[in-house]
């Protein structure tokens, strides 16, 4: 006999080894029905399990269980990501707190040796928190992006597309972190709103040059006064970049300043001359519509400088600090009588001596504060501004002008852009392909060098006189070298390793053993499907398919990609723990157990923002303790699996009825995860158990097991034995810990089960189990106690009380389902008697069910008054809520500034409430009727 309650912190650490330990996680070998194949987005090999990774995690396993029922060669192929940053801090600063020499005074290797130390004693906790969710990776497939197999795949694509052109180097404004001092990538990149200010400056016109400036205007905006300047207004909030100015840009169509253009303006502090330019760039409705380009400190300035041939001098070393003496090459001082235009040397000469070597913070307050004594201070606009962060150092983002490795991404975007145009890649939903389309169309060339030490560092060696040798392996380097030089020289290998989404890119394909042409690759590759977040589309999504394509013979990595939604709280905010709004799923699991976990995320999938409370998940951990329950009452009611049953034969019309009724969920479930549509196979899951088997199905059948109708009894017991094995199978894949224990349980009474629920075959049943009579004549059961049940409530009919209930003139097909249904009406509806008459008795409410005309009389049974009066409250408070939800969508900037899921939050709660309403006005017309 089943415990009166299912134990998760128990049961799901025993059966999640029964699973690992019954091979049922890799492929199988034999009979299967096809391959279907899924990578895992490999999370930080530094991270724990979040709310994020459950949903993803739930997705996908929902998928690789249902193939594997479905009886094909399911690989879902786990791993981790080296996290080149996030892995190299967390080992710094364990160094640090145990007192250790720095990564910088250890050198590289003994370094790097520190890291592979760390990883084998605390990288990978995400994956052993993965089990506690359920997911039923194939384990021994475990690959981790710095592995072995996958740092040779790195090195040959790297070195195949250097040969092709595809990848090079060049000198282009990066997002560096003076903190780690690397270039990071934009999912690295924290957008921050800070309190800050606009500076304007006066920059003098150069050769005795002046304007006439438009300083009034009349009602229709033409200029009505003016007066003569000698200097341009430019602003800015980073005072600090003008020591790196080349130009300043004005519209091509701004009028005041149409006789400028070409001419030069001097730039304060340094004398520098710099012309003014001509670009679109300039808003003329902004400040003073002329702008400052400092190209080699701002990605729109680097765009400007570009198209109108401004050189690019940058001003700031890697630490963010003013240029100095000892950031040249040559180490040189003022001393030196000059130097060539736009080297390090020439721009520090032409720093003020008081600014050189200043944090550019410092240097910031310092130019102000000369700007403001020499009077070139127009004037301090204070505002608030978003401003770039690094999301793991927190420190302010510079764009810098330095030397990296690219990746020609828009040659390599050509085919990933027509694969999913022509559909051989899919979206679900389909509306992420704009995101997809709109980032491929307008692809930048793609950075992929990181100043770090943990990671694939970059197969390339440097000579003697700067050449550049790439290569798979030193060996190869030194050959090249060596036609170059006739003899040996000294290589040095770059310092720098590849980023991250370098290797992530390859991951499709590298983890099944790529170069080499394995088992795996022939066999599932291309993978099935994708599950992922729309955030990583462009670093991840796009770049596994430009390498796919590129490398696996045009063949896509993912013939579909599911885009998961983003999981908020209960009232749709951004989780953070500054907010203390995170929900943890590993503090969830240990409370509640990984299904209700799991069924909450699949069943809010369907949405882009999920929202989440705990709450939500208690009432999903209430429809297991439903099912147990149910299987408990049929274990009760002798209710076990039997030797040959067969369903086709069952005589009973609850049990056809069932039977048609399981088919149809079957269907709906079947088709929904099929069409990625998790939320809803769990809707059709949780109303088939909960609605039509526990609160039906069990509700009908216990008349047949307490009679003595032996024969139907002990169909019947058959009927609910095999609907609920059933039913067990289809619900696995999404609440897998509490169906296996369940059909363990129950398969200890009746023939012997062989094997495990996770192994177990996907039920297919004929569109013949679907009995139109048995639904027909359940079905008007159901609607007709749904409908008194609903009346009694709407009419605050006590629930002790039993009023009779009337059928008026029914017809023949009606009086003999009255007949054979009367004790089951009696007791589901609680009703004291079932009469027949031609017209309702007086003081009865009518309403029609299945096209029959009945009456509840309610007269003496509840207080007429007293109802009026409760209804009418509440039509008024639904009035009001009416009102205000009307008041919000007809406003224009409410509608023009709200985010589109707040509007149709809104508009949703608008038809709940005119629902409602028209409920409850039904409700008070049927008292006024009475009354």
């Amino acid at each position: 006999m089943l415990e009166k309650t299912f134990e998760p912190q128990a049961a799901e650490p025993r059966l999640y080894a029964q699973w690992e330990a019954s091979g049922l996680f890799a492929p199988r070998t034999e009979g299967a029905q096809g391959a279907y194949s899924i990578v895992i987005p490999p999370p930080n090999v530094t991270g724990s399990l979040h709310i994020g990774h459950a949903l993803n995690n739930t997705l996908q396993d929902i998928l690789a269980r249902y193939h594997r029922m479905k009886g094909k060669a399911v690989l879902w192929l786990p791993g981790t990501d080296h996290a080149g940053i996030a892995t190299q801090m967390v080992v710094e600063r364990q160094l640090a707190a145990a007192g250790n020499a720095g990564r910088r005074d250890m050198g590289r290797e003994a370094f790097i040796e520190k890291v592979w130390d760390w990883k084998a004693e605390s990288g990978g906790t995400i994956v052993r928190q993965l089990r506690r969710l359920g997911a039923s990776c194939d384990w021994s497939r475990e690959r981790f992006t710095l592995d072995e197999g996958l740092n040779a795949a790195v090195r040959k694509v790297f070195v195949q597309l250097h040969r092709e052109g595809l990848i090079y180097r060049d000198k282009r404004l990066v997002n560096w972190d003076p903190h780690f001092q690397t270039a990071i990538s934009d999912l690295e990149v924290e957008q921050r709103e800070v309190d800050g200010a606009y500076w304007h400056f006066a920059y003098p016109l150069a050769d005795g040059v002046t304007y006439k400036h438009p300083v009034a205007f009349d009602d229709e905006g033409k200029a009505t006064e003016f007066e003569t300047r000698d200097y341009i207004v430019v602003a800015t909030t980073r005072p600090e970049t003008m020591l790196g100015d080349t130009g300043v840009a004005v519209h091509p169509h701004d009028e005041r300043y149409a006789g400028l253009v070409g001419k030069s303006v001097v730039l304060p502090i340094t004398g520098r001359r710099i012309p003014i330019v001509a670009d679109d760039y300039a808003d003329p409705t902004k400040g003073s519509g002329a702008v400052k380009i400092t190209p080699a400190h701002d990605f729109n300035d680097f765009q400007v400088g570009k198209r109108a041939g401004l050189p690019s001098i940058n001003i700031l070393n890697q630490f963010g600090a003013i240029l100095d003496w000892k950031d040249t090459p040559t180490g040189l001082d003022e001393t030196q009588d000059q130097f060539e235009a736009e080297t390090p040397e020439f721009v520090v000469a032409s720093i003020p001596a008081e600014l050189r070597g200043l944090d550019r913070f410092a240097a910031r307050k310092a130019i102000v504060a000369r700007a403001e004594e020499e009077g070139w201070l127009k004037e301090i606009e204070k505002t608030k501004h978003v401003v770039p962060h690094g999301d793991r150092s927190g420190v302010v983002i510079e764009p810098w002008l330095t030397d990296q490795w690219y990746v020609d991404a828009h040659t390599l975007a050509q085919p990933a852009l027509r694969a999913v145009e022509q559909g051989d890649t899919l979206f679900e939903p389909k509306s992420y392909e704009k995101i997809y389309f709109e980032w491929l169309r307008n692809i930048e060339p793609w950075c992929i060098s990181r100043q770090l030490w943990w990671g694939h560092r970059i197969p390339a060696w440097y000579g003697p006189n700067g050449e550049i040798y790439v290569a798979e392996t030193e060996e190869d380097a030194r050959e090249q070298a060596m036609a170059d030089y006739g003899s040996e020289v000294a290589l040095t290998q770059d310092e720098d390793v590849l980023d991250t989404w370098f290797s992530s890119a390859l991951w499709p394909f590298s983890t099944m053993g790529w170069p080499e042409k394995t088992e795996d690759l022939e066999r599932f590759y291309p993978t099935s499907d994708l599950v992922t977040a729309a955030d990583i589309i462009f670093f991840w999504v796009a770049r596994m398919m430009m390498m796919g394509l590129h490398f696996m013979d045009g063949e896509v990595p993912f013939k579909r990609v599911i885009i998961n939604g983003l999981v908020r709280d209960e009232k749709g905010q951004k989780m953070s723990k500054s907010k203390g709004n995170v929900i943890d799923p590993l503090g969830i699991i240990d409370e509640l157990g990984a299904d209700p976990l799991r069924f909450t995320m699949a069943i809010l999938s369907g949405t882009r923002d999920i929202k989440l409370s705990k709450q939500r998940i208690e009432g999903y951990r209430n429809f297991g303790t439903k099912l147990w329950n149910a299987a408990r009452f049929s274990q009760m009611n002798e209710a076990r699996r039997i030797e040959g049953f067969d369903p086709v034969t069952v005589e009973q019309t609850i049990n056809r009825w069932i039977r048609g009724e399981l088919t149809k969920a079957e269907r709906a479930v079947s088709e929904a995860i099929e069409g990625g549509r998790f939320d809803d196979a769990a809707g059709a899951l949780y109303r088939f158990v909960w609605n039509v088997f526990c609160d039906w199905y069990l509700e009908l059948a216990k008349p047949v097991f307490s009679g003595a109708d032996e024969a139907a009894k002990a169909e019947t017991r058959a009927m609910t034995a095999w609907t609920l094995d059933q039913t067990l199978k289809l619900l696995h894949p999404v609440m897998p810990f509490i169906t296996e224990e369940l059909w363990a349980e129950l398969g200890r009474e009746g023939p012997a089960r062989e094997g495990l629920l996770i192994g177990a075959e996907w039920p297919v049943l004929p569109d013949s189990f679907i009995d139109a009579a048995a639904e027909a004549e359940i079905g008007w059961l159901v609607d007709l106690v749904g409908e008194v049940r609903g009346l009694r409530a709407e009419m605050n009919v006590p629930p002790g009380a039993k009023p009779p209930l009337t059928f008026v003139a029914p017809d023949a097909v009606t009086a003999a389902r009255i007949a054979r249904h009367r004790d089951l009406i009696l007791t589901l509806a609680r009703v004291s008697d079932i009469a027949t008459a031609a017209t309702a008795p007086e003081g009865a409410v009518t309403f029609v069910s299945g096209g029959a005309t009945a009456a509840l009389s309610l007269a003496g049974i509840i207080d007429l008054t007293a109802e009026r009066a409760r209804l009418a409250k509440e039509i008024a408070a639904f009035d009001s809520d009416i009102g205000h939800v009307m008041k919000k969508l007809g406003n224009p900037n409410f509608v023009e500034r709200a985010a589109p899921a707040v509007i149709e939050e809104q508009r949703a709660k608008l038809a709940e409430a005119e629902a409602g309403k028209a409920r409850l006005q039904a409700a008070l017309a049927r008292i006024e009727a009475l009354a």
